[in-house]
């Protein structure tokens, strides 16, 4: 669409107690890499894609993610140090400064919309100060048509985003000069004092994971999916360094999508029209269909360029090893839009466990599914963050604490409805180490945990008979096509068989305390599926 006049931009920009100098509605892509270029946002590099830097921020800031405390949150909301409440008062306060602040700018507008099933379609209007948020906005949401952008006069929600805007920490409320503020009464996101573009994105997340569960009784899920060619859905949930990406890439199934999605009574569906994947270390060989994704129209966050060259160095991570790169859904050519399928048949839950204790491969029942929901586990390594010297446990609730808004057990309860009700499939995949924990055994071959869940999807692993882990109660596989057997239980790859039973009790000991935080609302259901310590001899 072209750029409206400023009478009329303005006009529609009132409705929402704002102005601007200059509003710019639902540019082209290309519209609005050239207004990038022109006010030297960024640059192009050498496969069409614009690259830029979003400066002293490049991942999201959760200590500076608030909530306004009112009558919608004040019961809902499970307030904690994720879900920090905010004043109202305070909140139109800074509205009112932000408004002030872009009154003499120039302003890029997208009317856009979230949800891929239409039962759930949310409006959503992104004002931002920059050229290349706005094509953010425009990659990750879902593009409406012309006549649907006409059709649509006042949002559901409205996100205004202004990154060179800093708050005044005393005044405002904030934590610091940068925030992102959810208001669920007004309907509005405010975000200033970062560039970071994944606050936008995970701002509406946050919203959707709070209207569906608690107003639609909906699951929200931080995953991602892929169906097959018989319609067969797969759900993958996974913390960072799990293989959620890679392995929810198949050559052989269609991408649903790979962060955000619903499961309703209609089956699954994609809440973005566009994926924000890692980027570091990027080789078309690994990863061809996000390589082949980098190219314009797509936007590079935080990376470097090879001296002398505008061909980007994936390789390095001294601006961040968080380097990013969004683009439309459409760019991944096994894509499938819209982004709706059936409801799932399997679901994996992915942990890569360094101490190397849990199973490759395990079933799990309804009330196990639940209680590994809520515990999110993977592990931290030796290595990746500063003081971590020895492999240690990590839980992160429905595998993405940061975005729920409400009580873990909400979502728990609702993936125990679904998986009840279709009769889906929930395996535990260990992609982490065997033999041993970090630094004494070895990861697991890809290509092995390639082939279980491919055993899994096609229903080869029905055939099979199970044995039960002692300590956690999940089943175990005894064969698996294209997997050595004596890798499927873990204890057997373990010279020392009783320091594994040690280590074992001590990872479900991890697990126990830390459901202790969520026991007080979890059913006689979910408490049973905790694991039990194990008496060694």
């Amino acid at each position: 669409m072209k750029e409206i006049g400023l009478k009329a931009a303005n006009a529609s920009l009132q409705t929402l107690g704002l102005n601007a100098q200059t509003a710019y509605w639902n540019l082209s892509p290309a519209q609005l890499v050239e207004h990038a270029l022109r006010r030297n946002e960024g640059s192009l590099t050498d496969t069409g894609a614009l690259a830029v830097s979003t400066g002293e921020f490049t991942g999201r800031s959760p200590k500076d993610r608030f909530i306004v405390l009112d009558d919608i949150t004040k019961d809902a909301v499970w307030w904690n140090k994720i879900n920090m409440p905010f004043e109202a008062l305070k909140f139109d306060q800074l509205f009112q400064k932000m408004a002030n602040y872009i009154a003499d700018k120039q302003v890029f507008v997208n009317d856009c919309t979230a949800c891929a099933d239409d039962d759930y379609k949310l409006n959503v209007r992104v004002i931002t100060e920059f050229a290349f948020s706005s094509l953010f906005a425009d990659n990750m949401f879902i593009r409406p048509t012309h006549d649907q952008i006409l059709k649509t006069e006042n949002p559901d929600w409205v996100v205004l985003n202004c990154p060179n805007f800093k708050a005044d920490a005393q005044q405002d409320g904030t934590r610091q000069h940068n925030f992102a503020i959810i208001n669920f009464t007004k309907k509005m996101i405010i975000i200033g004092g970062t560039a970071y573009t994944g606050e936008i994105k995970k701002g509406i997340f946050s919203v959707l994971n709070f209207i569906l569960p608690h107003q639609r009784h909906t699951l929200s899920m931080h995953c991602s999916a892929n169906v097959g060619k018989q319609g067969d859905t797969a759900i993958f949930f996974g913390l960072s360094g799990t293989g959620k990406t890679t392995l929810s890439a198949d050559p052989d199934r269609n991408l649903i999508g790979d962060d955000e999605h619903g499961w309703s009574e209609n089956g699954v569906f994609n809440f973005e029209g566009g994926c924000y994947a890692k980027c570091i270390d990027l080789t078309e060989e690994k990863e061809p269909d996000i390589f082949k994704a980098v190219k314009f129209g797509a936007i590079v966050e935080n990376t470097t360029f090879f001296p002398d060259t505008r061909t980007v160095n994936y390789a390095d991570g001294s601006i961040t090893e968080n380097t990013r790169v969004s683009y439309p859904i459409h760019y991944i050519n096994n894509a499938i839009e819209p982004s709706v399928a059936g409801h799932p048949k399997n679901i994996f839950f992915l942990a890569a466990d360094a101490s190397g204790i849990l199973p490759p491969i395990a079933r799990l029942n309804a009330a196990q599914a639940m209680f590994y929901f809520i515990s999110g586990y993977t592990s931290k390594v030796a290595g990746t963050e500063m003081g971590i010297v020895e492999p240690e446990p990590t839980f992160s609730p429905g595998f993405g604490e940061a975005f729920l808004p409400l009580h873990p057990t909400t979502y728990a309860e609702l993936l125990g409805k679904q998986l009840k009700a279709h009769k889906a499939q929930v395996w535990l995949i260990n992609t982490g180490w065997s033999g041993g924990a970090y630094g004494v055994g070895s990861r697991m071959k890809l290509k092995y945990t390639r082939a279980m869940i491919t055993a899994a999807l096609e229903g080869q692993l029905d055939q099979v008979e199970f044995e039960k882990h002692p300590i956690f109660s999940i089943e175990m596989p005894v064969s698996c096509p294209n997997v050595p057997t004596e890798l499927l239980n873990p204890r057997n790859t373990w010279v020392n068989k009783t320091e594994y039973d040690q280590k074992a009790n001590e990872l479900a000991m991890a697990f126990n305390k830390n459901f202790e935080l969520y026991k007080d609302l979890a059913n006689d259901e979910i408490l049973s599926a905790a694991p039990q310590i194990l008496e060694i001899a």
